[in-house]
């Protein structure tokens, strides 16, 4: 008795939240959580390029003009990647294909800046090396993550 009762109370709930229109969630938790730890990786990656440009440009024999154009791409860079992380997250959370997929169009040039960063800049330290070398894995990640979370929201969506 207790056993059909049990089955009948778990039938009863699932057919009541088939009724409410209750369906699951297609939010990825692991991309959410690199979204969160990518938000303070970059504060701190962009408080280290600061620092190492006041550096370069105190020790080294930083050409005035290169300086400026690495500090204007560096604000460009905060700007992207706010963007980008801001449109990924409330895709994420909202699954939401079109904020999703523009955040994935905003990661290309937040990626071609990284390997700038990384490797065409007038002087690179081996700390913005590693660093920017970290974020591309960050970014790599998120990549695979996202195509995987649009996919899911967009296969869930019945017209």
């Amino acid at each position: 008795m207790i056993i059909l009762n049990v089955h009948l109370t778990a039938t009863f709930f699932q057919l009541s939240s088939f009724a409410a229109g209750v369906r699951s969630v297609l939010s990825s938790t692991p991309l959410q959580v690199l979204l969160y730890l990518n938000t303070w990786y970059f504060a701190a990656f962009y408080l280290a390029e600061i620092l190492m440009f006041i550096y370069k440009g105190i020790l080294l024999p930083y050409p005035p003009d290169n300086l400026v154009l690495d500090v204007v791409l560096l604000l460009l860079f905060l700007a992207l990647e706010t963007l980008r992380i801001f449109y990924a997250w409330k895709g994420n959370l909202c699954e939401r294909s079109l904020s999703s997929f523009v955040s994935l169009f905003i990661l290309f040039p937040c990626a071609a800046l990284a390997v700038y960063y990384l490797l065409l800049q007038t002087f690179v330290l081996r700390l913005e090396f590693l660093l920017s070398a970290v974020l591309l894995c960050f970014y790599g990640l998120e990549l695979l993550l996202g195509v995987i979370s649009i996919s899911a929201f967009s296969r869930s969506r019945v017209y």
